[in-house]
């Protein structure tokens, strides 16, 4: 196992930096979150939730599809008489249309929790399933994910509810595990991306034999998340095939009341993939892209037809029924929550995952 020093941190970001671009937790003004590092930015490892999560390396909260250009150009005419109507000949457009640049260069995105590599199995299976999405593909080839231990989970964490393991990020479908502990970072290469990443910093580096308190490490991130308030949390009830009892139950009538619809809780979870996408009149043309939207607002999927959903109930359930139930019936029981519990602490009406699966546990 390789080990470096916190106070080196600067010269491995750097280093990383000088060969890929370098995706990570970055502190400004108060506030951390995912940003492209450079000299004098403040990269944060110890905050342990960004306010949103790695996703957006993936997953752009912008991200412009392509762009059509128009080309007025002249009539074809023919020569000898033909040729002296030229000046009335109509003038006639000619439409360019130039696809948005695909990734094709390889990139690293460092710090991430097992939860949120966890969120990106999840978006594999929607955007890597057929029709292939080849703006997510191209950057899911090129990304190199370095995955970072949760030294101390905090309170409203419930990751281990889905599954994920915050103290082992090798267990994650990531390139390259970390763990900081004391003042040390350790590093273990899990895949072919990961060891030519590490072969391009093994200089600062010292080779180590930190097993053991690799696995101190873990037995102490485990006895935290054990009881953590929420680690008891049960899905009895949820999961594939449940959609008719779940749709239908009385429960949604009481549990909506209070949601704003202000699509908070869609824009820091680490899974949502819904996206609108927009059309826009630039001098010579006009740019087509896609954004993040929400189900949570009331214009989400609006047609003519006025054929959306009209009421927060609806759009309530929706979001939830499809973390818990729609999901994992489409992609063999994965739920499509990783138990961050971002929107729990984000929620101004504290109307999340988790008062939703224990409301209806208290409707038995």
């Amino acid at each position: 196992m390789y080990s470096i020093s916190k106070e080196n941190l600067n010269s491995l970001y750097s280093a990383i930096a000088g060969s890929y671009d370098l995706f990570m937790p970055i502190k400004s003004a108060g506030q951390t979150n995912y940003g492209f590092w450079s000299e004098g930015a403040e990269g944060d490892i110890d905050t342990l939730k960004t306010i949103r999560s790695g996703k957006d390396a993936f997953f752009p909260q912008v991200e412009q599809l392509y762009k059509v250009n128009r080309e007025i150009v002249p009539a074809d005419v023919a020569s000898g008489e033909d040729a002296e109507k030229a000046a009335d000949t109509p003038v006639r457009t000619k439409l360019k249309v130039t696809p948005g640049k695909l990734v094709d260069q390889d990139f690293v995105i460092f710090g991430m929790r097992a939860c949120d590599v966890r969120a990106i199995e999840v978006m594999d299976n929607v955007f890597l399933t057929d029709p292939v999405d080849s703006y997510y593909q191209s950057r899911r080839e090129h990304g190199i994910v370095v995955a970072l231990a949760c030294h101390e989970p905090e309170e409203s964490c419930f990751c281990t509810v889905f599954g994920v393991d915050p103290a082992d990020p090798s267990k994650a479908k990531a390139d390259v595990a970390t763990w900081v502990i004391g003042d040390k970072l350790y590093w273990k290469p899990l895949t072919e991306k990961g060891e030519a990443l590490t072969s391009k910093v093994a200089s600062l580096f010292e080779q180590e034999d930190a097993d053991s308190k690799v696995e101190e490490e873990k037995a102490y991130i485990e006895g935290i998340a054990k009881q953590l308030p929420n680690a008891d949390l049960s899905l009895e009830g949820w999961g594939a095939g449940k959609t008719d009892e779940k749709f239908k139950s009385e429960v949604w009538d009481k549990v909506y009341k209070g949601c704003l619809g202000c699509g908070t809780c869609t824009f820091v979870c680490p899974t949502c993939q819904c996206y609108d996408i927009k059309d826009y009149t630039t001098k010579d043309g006009i740019q087509r892209y896609r954004c993040w939207d929400s189900c949570m607002y009331s214009d989400f999927t609006l047609m003519a037809g006025g054929q959306n959903r009209q009421t927060q109930l609806q759009r309530f359930r929706q979001r939830f029924m499809h973390k818990l139930v729609y999901y994992p019936t489409n992609n063999d029981g994965m739920f499509m929550c990783v138990g961050c519990g971002r929107c729990v602490e984000k929620c101004p009406q504290s109307l999340n995952i988790v008062k939703v699966i224990k409301a209806f546990a208290e409707n038995k």
